[in-house]
C-alpha cells in the first residue's frame, strides 16, 4: 500500500467506522477501524480488512496517525519495525485488560 492514505469515512452515528484504502496497484480495499491508540505521544489506527477469507483469521493492519498540511487525517505506513513491535505490544495489552474485565 502506499505510504500516505488520506482517511476516507462514511460513518452514522452506532456503526462500525468504515475506511477505503487504495494500494500501489490502484485496487481499494474496505477495512474497519478498530481502535486507535496512543502509544509515545502518536496515534495508531488499527483496521482489519472487511473483505477477508471468513474461513482465516483476518490480520489486523496498524497505520500511523498522522495530519496532512491542510490539517486532513492521512494514515502512514509505520516503517521502524521496533515502533510496529512497541504498538502491536500495547494493542495487546489493551485487549488483555479489556478481556479481564
Amino acid at each position: 500500500m502506499a505510504d500516505d492514505k488520506e482517511l476516507e469515512t462514511g460513518v452514522a452515528e452506532d456503526e462500525d467506522e468504515i475506511i477505503t484504502l487504495t494500494d500501489d496497484d490502484g485496487k481499494e480495499h474496505e477495512f474497519v477501524v478498530v481502535d486507535v491508540i496512543e502509544v509515545s505521544n502518536k496515534e495508531y489506527a488499527i483496521l482489519l480488512p472487511i473483505d477477508a477469507d471468513e474461513e482465516e483469521e483476518a490480520e489486523a493492519v496498524i497505520l500511523r496517525l498522522e495530519k496532512d498540511a491542510d490539517g486532513d487525517d492521512v494514515l502512514t505506513d509505520i516503517e521502524s519495525e521496533e515502533e510496529w513491535e512497541q504498538v502491536a505490544q500495547a494493542y495487546e495489552e489493551l485487549l488483555d485488560d479489556e478481556g479481564d474485565e
